[in-house]
């Protein structure tokens, strides 16, 4: 902790060779960076949808995006440290719940987490050209609210792909945090795991607000380091809503427990 401190402080401080390095940061990630990640999103995108509908999806669901989530971050330079993998089992599936900090949450987890999984996500990111069809080519799992029969189906969906012995990596929040704090986990992810007696993982991120903080305009990344900590996986203790929500709860402590001491306890998120 004290050294992540004193990076910050040296990050913050403004002085003209700090001012002279973050404008270098700038030109390359827009010049350079940009344009290369437009074109590895758009080529990830091809080699996953045709890999998936002509070959083995499990392969090709997940690896051209672990490599696009690890080029991503190396391309901007970001330093990654990921704890706790000694805690995951090779053969066992599991719940993944993370806090969503950031837009680089998505890079940090598909490029680093080393575990085959699918997300479950949004419906808005089926609409995005390349990506969209991907994503569903992968089998990732579009979370439709619209209607109660489109969250049944969403959930079934959830629950044979745990089923066939895979694993989901879900943001219990629901959306990305606006003060890098944590906001309300909703349920849907602990009554899965509840259901079919599967163990919740819970991932706390650090870094990726700092990254890039979610506003309503878009603007550069800055250079942070990135760290991802898997913690002790939370095993079933039973079946039914009160142990749904001690799992529920010990996950959030969990993750909340693991982020930097500015971020830490709870500030409503008003887009939950």
């Amino acid at each position: 902790m004290q050294q992540h401190n004193q990076t910050t402080t040296l990050a913050k401080r403004k002085t003209p060779l700090s001012a002279v390095l973050t404008l270098l940061y700038r030109l390359y990630a827009f010049f350079i960076f940009l344009p290369l990640f437009l074109l590895a999103s758009l080529i990830t995108a091809i080699v996953t949808a045709v890999g998936c509908r002509l070959g083995d999806g499990h392969f090709w669901g997940y690896h051209p995006g672990k490599l696009w989530g690890r080029f991503v971050i190396r391309a901007l330079l970001l330093p990654v440290k990921v704890e706790g993998r000694e805690h995951l089992h090779d053969k066992q599936s599991y719940v993944f719940v993370a806090n969503h900090q950031g837009a680089f949450d998505i890079f940090l987890i598909y490029g680093f987490l080393g575990r085959n999984f699918k997300w479950l996500m949004k419906k808005a990111i089926r609409k995005i050209p390349f990506i969209g069809i991907a994503c569903e080519s992968a089998h990732h799992i579009f979370v439709d609210k619209s209607g109660a029969s489109k969250i049944k189906r969403t959930y079934d969906q959830a629950r044979e792909t745990l089923r066939e012995g895979m694993s989901v990596v879900v943001f219990p929040e629901g959306a990305r945090t606006f003060t890098g704090h944590l906001g309300i986990f909703r349920r849907g992810a602990f009554m899965l795991a509840n259901e079919l007696q599967l163990p919740v993982c819970p991932i706390t991120i650090n870094g990726s607000f700092d990254v890039m903080p979610r506003t309503k305009d878009w603007h550069f990344p800055v250079w942070h380091p990135l760290t991802l900590t898997i913690h002790k996986p939370i095993e079933p203790k039973g079946k039914g809503a009160e142990f749904e929500q001690e799992t529920l709860k010990e996950a959030y402590e969990s993750v909340n427990n693991g982020l930097e001491d500015q971020y830490k306890g709870f500030v409503e998120n008003p887009d939950q």
